[in-house]
């Protein structure tokens, strides 16, 4: 059974235009090409797919062919703040204030599109 996964970015690159710091961080996105994701962002993604999905050739044409859809349908910086939120609400956010990365209406509109990324890429690429 293959399955796809969501990879946390880590870190907290976009720590500052999750909390609101950066308002034009939230403005609506830009038409950006498909491939301004950085090639660290993709392997990452990919080899952390890959490892959930028994590290075969074929997973790897699956996963990227996963990153690829959602680099299409959502630019780089949205991706890394939903990445970052999750990752934020996975380790207990800071200092334990979850809340912060999960209830804003701006997080949960960018973990929105990402789901609805994800979901579109399991049904493209994992038949």
């Amino acid at each position: 059974m293959t399955r796809a996964i969501t990879i946390g970015a880590g870190g907290a690159l976009a720590l500052a235009a999750i909390l609101g710091l950066a308002p034009s961080a939230w403005a609506a996105p830009s038409a950006t090409p498909a491939n301004d994701y950085p090639t660290s962002a993709r392997a990452d993604y990919v080899l952390g797919c890959m490892a959930v999905n028994g590290n075969t050739h074929e997973a790897l044409f699956q996963c990227s062919c996963a990153l690829d859809t959602i680099a299409g349908m959502m630019p780089y910086a949205d991706y890394e703040k939903a990445e970052t939120a999750l990752s934020l609400q996975l380790g207990g956010g800071v200092g334990g204030r979850v809340a912060l990365f999960r209830d804003p209406p701006e997080i949960k509109a960018v973990l929105d599109r990402l789901r609805q990324a994800q979901a579109e890429a399991n049904l493209s690429c994992f038949r």
